[in-house]
């Protein structure tokens, strides 16, 4: 059976306004919804039961996407514990599905949102045109996964440098400017490509 609707559950809002952006032009018309909570602890505190009620109803046309932050998290022992969660729900993920068939498909941004930016700069500076376009051409950023010292006071940093957000990064209108000019093939974080393939094969398949 086709899929018909992806329902996105995120762990704060900014990725619900990044998505907003994303989704239509990734998805065409196929519909969706998000669901944000506050942050990473109140996404995995009441997953579980966020799970189960989907199992008591959700159709077999509809699918669903979890996305957290790695942050300073073990990225497979995390990976492992939204497994636990959704299979004690009853539902069968990606990982392991059940005659080839899944509902779930957990993913991890590494480290966080901010990391997807670095990995589209061109469309951070289509949002923010004072930034510097050599950004990614430093070692510190060359890798978007692999900033060291926390991706978003990285981002905040370097904007701040341009005169942006001088009194502390706005995470949800920054995610609004710049999620409409990214590109889904040109982005070169592992992990943002990671979510765009997923999607496509759950659209597809």
């Amino acid at each position: 059976m086709s899929v018909e609707h992806i329902e996105f559950v995120v762990e704060e809002p900014s990725m619900e306004a990044f998505l907003s952006g994303l989704l239509p032009r990734l998805l065409g018309e196929m519909s969706f919804s998000i669901h944000p909570f506050q942050c990473k602890d109140e996404l995995l505190g009441r997953l579980p039961s966020r799970l189960r009620g989907y199992a008591n109803w959700l159709p077999e046309s509809h699918r669903i996407l979890v996305v957290v932050d790695r942050d300073d998290d073990d990225c497979k022992q995390l990976k492992q514990h939204l497994e636990e969660i959704t299979l004690q729900a009853g539902l069968w993920t990606r990982s392991s599905p059940k005659d080839g068939r899944f509902t779930v498909v957990n993913r991890i941004a590494i480290e966080e949102l901010e990391a997807w930016y670095f990995g589209d700069w061109e469309a951070v500076r289509a949002a923010y045109p004072r930034v510097s376009a050599m950004v990614p051409n430093q070692s510190r950023y060359r890798d978007p996964d692999g900033v060291v010292g926390g991706t978003w006071e990285a981002f905040e940093r370097v904007l701040k440098q341009t005169g942006y957000f001088k009194t502390g990064l706005r995470k949800i209108e920054a995610a609004r400017a710049i999620s409409p000019h990214i590109d889904l093939a040109r982005n070169k974080s592992r992990s943002f490509a990671a979510f765009r393939d997923v999607v496509l094969e759950m659209i597809t398949r």
